[in-house]
């Protein structure tokens, strides 16, 4: 797919427009473009003069994207790549807010302050008829002012494609035409002396009604708009990571380039905290390497001769100089901005409900509206009465409840999440997250800290504990690793006394350290560098074995050869994480975590979380294919903090960015979680579930609405309802659904007890060929699913291995009622699967049999 920057729109119908036209040049198989990124990727054969040609007729700009350097595009970071990114509607859309809202207030306090409750005003204003040209007079000036919803509204209708503009023109229209007709009336009643009708009419006027209309619609477009404006910050973000000179070695110097004129094969230096400026291949020098802003993960990595080293990593320690194995477009952050935008330009199927529905209410109502006209002209009645009940209709069935059902739910929904240190970027995430059947969690900074502290000190037969941590940081204290500060952060913990002093300090890279106190030679590291240089015995040998099967680092320590014990490390899982998994899968969702770290850690993390399934080894750029895959069983949450996330964030459903991550990976995701916690995802499903039912319930009503009050405004009923009545009606009918809105404010949103399980596709087989996005009652399916799934959660003490586990396990399945259990060790729980109610204190009484304390039941 070959990707081009657009420059231009405004709106879907540009985007639309820009589809239409490349899609219509020779050689073009697929084309696709994205409003949020001002991107678009087009498949085929076509020339790219041929496409850029056919966007500039359609009256918008484009290039390609990647600089060009000699006719090879580099895809360096541009500044033409990021200006294109910039958010450029969101100040137009406020300056036109303010000054609607000026115009607004006046109309306002001159049509409803003065005529209703007396506000004072000159004299002249007690006149009708002038008091109902200056309404006219503001209205018309709002409405120029807003001018964009009546070009695109009536643009739309004159194809035969109405929109959401489209309702917002035709309200306004109809608000004006109705009042202008009235004044044009009071005028010549005015003419002919006529002074209590010139009053009677000027009761009738709705000049603010046709102004207040757009401008509320605008603050919604407004914000629409920023929201759009801050997901292409990602990309920016991306971009930005992406370094723009590199240190090159020739003819025994260093010269300084720009990264254009890296070549492939070029020696490069990076000196300490410098950044790597393409990827290559140590060729001199040893370091550690923090790979964060790719991996994210935060422990360094240490790099020698012939290990490799990508670009935007950096540098924390040693000089090293590398050959350049790729360039430009071909680096691993180049593949991995091309990947978000390719997301990003992916359009996904996120059809509106009010845009579904409004395409065939807009022509319907403007059918019955020409019928009621001409069938009361037919049945007699003079064109006063016909043209009142056709503009009845139109005021009646005026979509404020129908456009509103939608936005004013999300609004009160996104606040209440904002209250709780949720933000939801766009409508469609807050409608997205309650739909999802899986959800993904990120391991290092989701599930865990993100960051290493001592767990496990182990001394050697002959050594206190303190003396094993004493030396041991003394060793460390020389070293910049993060696995050596968290060894000095546990020892200030326990004593306020500084490391020793060591001397001839040496660091070996990937093995070890070695240092000199008080005469005596400090070893510390791996378990294979100890076994080289001491003898370790069996028992130590073990204890590493089973720290490592844990998913932590342990730490060997001798002096003088002797061994002083271990000192275990790790990335510890946060307080919440354990409660956070368990309330996802309260809700029914398949908890996935995903990371890069090796099988044996990751799935030790993920038994202390509680996760249903755990992937583990992804690199950077597989964990978009992995979500891709995911997706085939339904919808999926992506949750995670890193760079690297920001793929996979972009290729789910729904991403959803912890707070504590960088800022790429935040902006990259649909939903921000700002408090770092991760039962604040589950609480981000929950507000999003209620939106979606309150929804639901203002649609209903906008429908029912509609269903009352047309037929009650053709006059079917025997009734000659004017313009005015129909206006208090679609006012009652808006006011009704913001009400209904404000009634998710007392949702609290931490609150699990009314959470419920989705049914999922297994329990639903005589419904497969519904929609998947359509929220069917699966009541009693799902109560079924749960009397079928029914889950307990013991916790256990004195579990000490997988002997232990499998004791555990065969009592309680012996039990009658539990289909199955599955103990945990490290969890110190076992989590039993009923097929009916089975009585906490039997499941207690079997597994306290085996002699394993039972402190809990959940």
């Amino acid at each position: 797919m070959e990707q081009y920057n657009v420059t231009g729109m405004s709106c879907a119908a540009c985007s639309a427009r820009v589809e239409k036209a490349v899609g219509k040049v020779p050689g073009v198989t697929g084309c696709s473009v994205s409003l949020l990124t001002n991107s678009m990727g087009v498949e085929g054969t076509a020339a790219p003069a041929d496409i850029i040609k056919a966007v500039t007729d359609a009256g918008y700009g484009a290039s390609l994207k990647g600089a060009t350097r000699g006719g090879v595009r580099t895809g360096s970071a541009s500044a033409a790549d990021e200006d294109a990114l910039k958010d450029t509607e969101t100040p137009k859309l406020k300056k036109r807010l303010i000054r609607s809202v000026i115009v607004l207030l006046v109309l306002m306090y001159f049509s409803m302050g003065h005529m209703m409750w007396g506000w004072p005003a000159p004299a002249a204003f007690d006149n009708h008829v002038f008091l109902g040209t200056f309404e006219m007079l503001l209205a018309i000036v709002c409405l120029i002012i807003n001018g964009r919803f009546f070009t695109s509204g009536f643009g739309a209708l004159r194809h035969g494609a109405p929109n959401m503009d489209t309702l917002v023109a035709l309200g306004s229209t109809a608000s004006f035409g109705y009042s202008l007709f009235e004044l044009f009336a009071m005028i010549l009643a005015q003419g002919n002396g006529d002074h209590e009708t010139v009053m009677r009419l000027g009761m009738n006027l709705y000049f603010e009604s046709a102004a207040m209309i757009p401008t509320l619609i605008t603050v919604g477009k407004m914000l629409e708009a920023r929201s759009k404006g801050r997901t292409t910050d990602a990309l920016k973000g991306l971009m930005k990571l992406a370094p723009k000179t590199a240190v090159l070695w020739k003819d025994g110097a260093e010269q300084e380039v720009p990264i254009e004129d890296v070549q492939v094969g070029d020696i490069f230096v990076v000196r300490p905290g410098g950044s790597v400026p393409v990827d290559g291949i140590i060729t001199e020098g040893s370091t550690a390497v923090d790979e964060s802003a790719l991996t994210g993960e935060s422990i360094p990595v240490d790099k020698e001769e012939g290990d490799l080293v990508s670009a935007a990593t950096v540098n924390q320690s040693g000089y090293v100089r590398c050959r350049a194995t790729r360039v430009g477009e071909d680096t691993t952050l180049s593949q991995i901005i091309r990947t978000v935008s390719d997301a990003a330009a992916t359009k996904a199927p996120l059809a509106r409900i009010a845009d579904r529905v409004s395409g065939v209410f807009v022509p319907a109502v403007i059918g019955i509206a020409l019928v009621t006209l001409a069938g009361w002209l037919l049945a007699g009645r003079p064109f006063s009465f016909a043209i009142a009940r056709a503009i009845s209709v139109l005021v009646i069935s005026c979509p404020c409840a129908l456009g509103l059902a939608t936005p004013v739910a999300i609004m009160v929904g996104s606040g209440m999440g904002a209250k709780n240190g949720i933000l939801y970027k766009t409508a469609a995430s807050l409608e997205a997250a309650g739909r999802a059947q899986t959800v993904a969690l990120d391991k290092t900074g989701t599930i865990t800290e993100g960051q290493p502290k001592l767990t496990d000190l182990f001394p050697a037969e002959g050594v206190s504990e303190e003396e094993l941590l004493a030396k041991a940081a003394a060793l460390e204290s020389r070293s910049e690793h993060p696995l050596a500060k968290a060894v000095l952060k546990a020892y200030a913990e326990k004593t306020e006394e500084l490391p020793a002093e060591v001397s001839d300090f040496t660091a070996l890279p990937g093995n070890g350290l070695t240092a000199v106190l008080d005469g005596s030679t400090l070893t510390g590291g791996s378990l294979k560098f100890l076994q080289q240089t001491c003898r370790v015995d069996a028992a130590l040998v073990q204890k590493a074995e089973e720290l490592a099967q844990q998913g932590k680092t342990p730490l060997l320590f001798a002096e003088d050869g002797k061994m002083l014990g271990i000192v275990a490390v790790a990335d510890t899982i946060k307080d919440d994480s354990r409660q956070a998994v368990k309330e996802l899968q309260g809700m029914g969702l398949d908890v996935v975590m995903l990371t890069g770290d090796n099988e044996r850690t990751a799935k030790a993390i993920g038994a202390q979380a509680g996760v249903d399934r755990v992937i583990a080894g992804v690199l950077p750029s597989e964990k978009a294919k992995v979500i891709e895959d995911l997706k085939k069983d339904g919808k999926v949450i992506m949750v995670g903090d890193g760079i690297n996330d920001a793929p996979a964030l972009t290729t789910a459903d729904t991403g959803i960015a912890i707070g504590a991550g960088t800022d790429v990976a935040i902006d990259a995701a649909d939903i921000v979680v700002m408090k770092s916690r991760l039962t604040d995802v589950s609480a981000a499903i929950r507000m999003s579930r209620a939106t979606i039912r309150n929804i639901h319930q203002n649609l209903f009503w906008a429908f029912f609405y509609n269903a009352v009050c047309i037929p009650l405004a053709i006059g079917l009923y025997g009734i000659a309802m004017k313009p005015v009545y129909g206006a208090a009606a679609m006012s009652l009918s808006s006011f009704c659904v913001c009400m209904n809105a404000l009634r998710l404010n007392l949702v609290d949103v931490h609150d699990a007890s009314r959470d419920r399980k989705i049914a999922r596709k297994t329990a639903q087989s005589a419904m497969v060929d519904k929609d998947i996005n359509e929220e069917i009652n699966t009541a009693e399916i799902a109560e079924i699913k749960e009397e079928q799934t029914m889950t307990k959660t013991l916790t256990v003490e004195g579990m000490m291995c997988m002997h232990c586990e499998a004791r555990v396990k065969k009592a309680l399945e012996a039990v009658d009622g539990v289909e199955s259990a599955v103990a945990s060790h490290e969890a110190g729980t076992a989590v039993v699967t009923l097929s009916k109610e089975v009585p906490d204190e039997v499941l207690k009484e079997a597994v306290e049999a085996q002699d394993y304390p039972v402190t809990g039941i959940a």
